[in-house]
């Protein structure tokens, strides 16, 4: 009968570590990881020389405004200095924004008047928008690696 006393209280000494394990990683959890999980991405700076490109804004794809809506596959960076933390923390948080504008902008033409638009029409009319909303910092100019309609 003995023995069978010495099971619980083994038992309760292993649930009674559990717990102080589980109470234990989730107090460090929380004071060791000081930013969301769910932060948004950081500027990847890509060396080309001496700049660094942003492209955390990442490849878009926007309808068409036709009946039959296109495809277009929209690849853009720019030039930012990633020693501004203060900017490239705005940048970052304002992707969604830029993407919301780059899909408003390029959904409200047709495929036809896309491919007769001029690009550095399309790049000036983003960037003014860009900068329209950006507080800490402004962007220079525009680059398309990808501008692809496809029908």
């Amino acid at each position: 009968m003995k023995d069978l006393s010495l099971i619980p209280r083994i038992l309760t000494i292993i649930l009674v570590a559990l717990a102080l394990v589980i109470i234990w990683g989730t107090v460090y959890g929380i004071l060791s990881h000081t930013r969301s999980t769910t932060a948004p991405p950081q500027p990847v700076p890509v060396e080309d020389g001496k700049a660094h490109h942003f492209t955390g804004i990442g490849r878009v794809r926007i309808s068409t405004a036709d009946p039959q809506p296109a495809m277009v596959m929209l690849f853009l960076t720019f030039i930012y200095n990633p020693d501004d933390k203060s900017f490239s923390e705005e940048l970052a948080a304002k992707i969604p924004v830029f993407r919301t504008v780059i899909t408003d902008y390029i959904g409200s033409f047709s495929a036809d008047a896309l491919k007769n638009e001029d690009d550095e029409q399309i790049k000036s009319e983003l960037l003014k928008r860009f900068n329209a909303i950006l507080l800490l910092g402004r962007i220079e100019s525009l680059y398309f690696s990808d501008f692809m309609i496809i029908e």
